[in-house]
C-alpha cells in the first residue's frame, strides 16, 4: 500500500503543478459557471453513465453504490477499502462567425475513499464542482475595446456519503455536501477622447461572492439476474433544491494599464455599500436535480446502458448578478454507453482483461443567451488498465477521451470544440488488515 500511496501522491503533485487555469470556457461568465464535475473517468468514457455499480471503482454519481456487495474477494481475502483520484487536461477551439483561437487549461477532478462494512458502507472526498475563468473583450464599432471582462473562481464540494443495502438486489444511499468557494470578476471601462484616442485612466468595478451552504442527494439502485447470463442494473437519484449563502463585496476603481505587460495599477478605490441595498449578504437557489436510467449486459463481460437526467435551473436565481440578456430553462443530459472487457480473468492476455469503454452524451445546459439554448455534445472512448499484482489484482488506471462541442456561432456567440484527456488512478487493498507470522 505504501508504493500505491506513493503513486497517488505523484500523480496529485503533477495535476497541480499543471492547473493553473481551471477552465477558459467564455459560458462560466454566466451563474456560477460551467459544470466542472460531471462524473468519475470511468463514468465519464461512458458518455456520463452513472447507473453501474462494480465492487472496484466508486460511483460518486449515486450513494446507494455504496452499500451492499462492494466488498471483492480474492483468494478468500477481502479487500474493502477503495481511493480514486482523477484529473484532465483540455483543449478548447473557440471560434466565432470571423475569428478562431484556442486555449487549455489541466485540473484536479476529485479526490475520494471508500470502505464497505457488511451492508452499510461510506464514502468522503473532495471535488471541484462548477469553475469559472474567462477573459472576455467587447469593441466598439471602430474596433476599439470598449469594454474587458475577467473572471474566476468557482463552487467545490466536500462530501460525505452513505449507502445500505436493503435486499439482496436493492440499495439506498444519500450524499450530504458542503458546498463552499468563492467567484471573482472585474469589469473594465475604456474611454476615448473626441480623437479617438484611449484615454490613460480606465474605471474598473470588482466583485467577490464568497459561498457556502449544504446540499443533498438520494439515491437508489438495483440489480438482478434477469437469465443466467445477463444482469439488469437500474437506478435513480434525486437531490432536491438547496440554498447557498453569499457573502459580497463590491469595489469601483480608477486604474492605469501597462500596455507591454497588461498589469493593472489602481490610482483610487472605492468601496461599494452593498449593505444599503441588502446584497452584501444574499442567498443563491441550487435547483433540484432528477436522474434515472438502466441497462443490461453480462457480469464481468460487457454492459450497455441509458440514463436521463433533468436539472430545474430555470428557477435558478442570484439576485447579484442580473443580465438581461441571459435566461435560464431547465436542463437535461442524455447519456448512452457501456464497456467490454474480452476476458476478465485471462492469466495468457494482458490486454484481454482491460476494460474497454465508450459512449455519446447529448445536454442541454440551461443556459440561454440571445435566444438561443446553449447546448453540449460529447462522443466519449477510455480504457481501464489492470495496474494490480498477481495477489491484488483490483487496482486500475483509467484513461478517458472525450471530443465534443458547447455553444453555437448564432447570434455572435462562440462556440467550443473541445478535445478532453481524462486520468484516474483507482487503489483497492486492505488496509487495515493485521499481519500473520508463521
Amino acid at each position: 500500500m505504501i508504493k500505491k500511496l506513493v503513486l497517488v501522491f505523484i500523480a496529485l503533485f503533477a495535476i497541480q503543478s499543471y492547473a493553473q487555469e481551471t477552465t477558459a470556457s467564455p459560458y462560466s461568465f454566466y451563474g456560477i459557471g460551467t459544470l466542472k464535475f460531471k462524473g468519475s473517468v470511468e463514468n465519464v468514457s461512458m458518455g456520463g453513465l452513472s447507473i453501474y455499480k462494480d465492487s472496484i471503482h466508486i460511483n460518486f454519481r449515486n450513494p446507494a453504490t455504496y452499500g451492499g456487495s462492494n466488498i471483492t474477494t480474492y483468494n478468500n481475502e477481502s479487500r474493502p477499502v477503495k481511493f480514486t483520484v482523477g484529473g484532465s487536461h483540455t483543449s478548447t477551439e473557440l471560434k466565432t462567425d470571423s475569428s478562431t483561437d484556442r486555449v487549455t487549461s489541466t485540473t484536479f477532478d476529485y479526490l475520494a475513499l471508500s470502505v464497505p462494512l457488511g451492508k452499510l458502507g461510506f464514502g468522503f472526498g473532495l471535488l471541484p464542482y462548477t469553475s469559472v475563468g474567462y477573459r472576455l473583450e467587447s469593441r466598439n464599432d471602430a474596433g476599439d475595446i470598449d469594454t474587458r471582462f475577467r473572471g474566476e473562481g468557482g463552487l467545490n464540494k466536500a462530501f460525505l456519503s452513505v449507502g445500505y443495502q436493503i435486499t439482496e438486489g436493492l440499495s439506498a444511499g444519500v450524499d450530504a455536501n458542503y458546498n463552499f468557494g468563492n467567484i471573482q470578476n472585474s469589469t473594465i471601462q475604456y474611454t476615448y477622447n473626441s480623437d479617438g484616442d484611449p484615454l490613460q485612466t480606465k474605471s474598473r468595478e470588482t466583485n467577490r461572492s464568497d459561498l457556502s451552504g449544504l446540499s443533498f442527494n438520494i439515491g437508489l439502485h438495483y440489480k438482478a439476474m434477469i437469465t443466467d447470463k445477463l444482469e439488469l442494473q437500474s437506478a435513480v437519484t434525486y437531490a432536491p433544491s438547496s440554498d447557498l449563502s453569499s457573502a459580497n463585496e463590491r469595489s469601483f476603481s480608477t486604474i492605469t494599464i501597462n500596455n507591454s505587460t497588461g498589469e493593472e495599477f489602481e490610482l483610487d478605490t472605492i468601496e461599494a455599500d452593498l449593505a444599503a441595498n441588502g446584497l452584501d449578504d444574499t442567498s443563491l437557489t441550487l435547483p433540484s436535480r432528477l436522474s434515472f436510467g438502466g441497462g443490461i449486459g453480462a457480469p464481468r463481460k460487457w454492459f450497455a446502458g441509458i440514463e436521463y437526467t433533468t436539472q430545474n435551473t430555470s428557477k435558478f436565481s442570484n439576485v447579484l448578478y442580473q443580465n438581461t440578456a441571459t435566461t435560464f430553462e431547465d436542463a437535461s443530459t442524455l447519456s448512452l454507453g457501456g464497456f467490454f472487457i474480452p476476458k476478465y480473468n485471462s492469466f495468457t492476455s494482458y490486454w484481454s482483461r482491460v476494460v474497454y469503454r465508450g459512449g455519446l452524451r447529448f445536454e442541454n445546459t440551461g443556459l440561454q443567451i440571445e435566444n438561443q439554448s446553449i447546448k453540449e455534445f460529447g462522443i466519449s472512448f477510455g480504457v481501464g488498465l489492470p495496474a494490480g499484482t498477481n495477489r491484488e489484482p483490483f487496482s486500475n488506471a483509467n484513461f478517458g477521451f472525450e471530443i465534443g462541442k458547447r455553444g453555437t456561432t448564432n447570434a455572435n456567440l462562440i462556440q467550443e470544440n473541445f478535445v478532453k484527456f481524462k486520468i484516474s488512478l483507482s487503489l483497492n487493498d486492505r488496509w487495515f488488515e493485521k499481519r500473520k507470522f508463521n
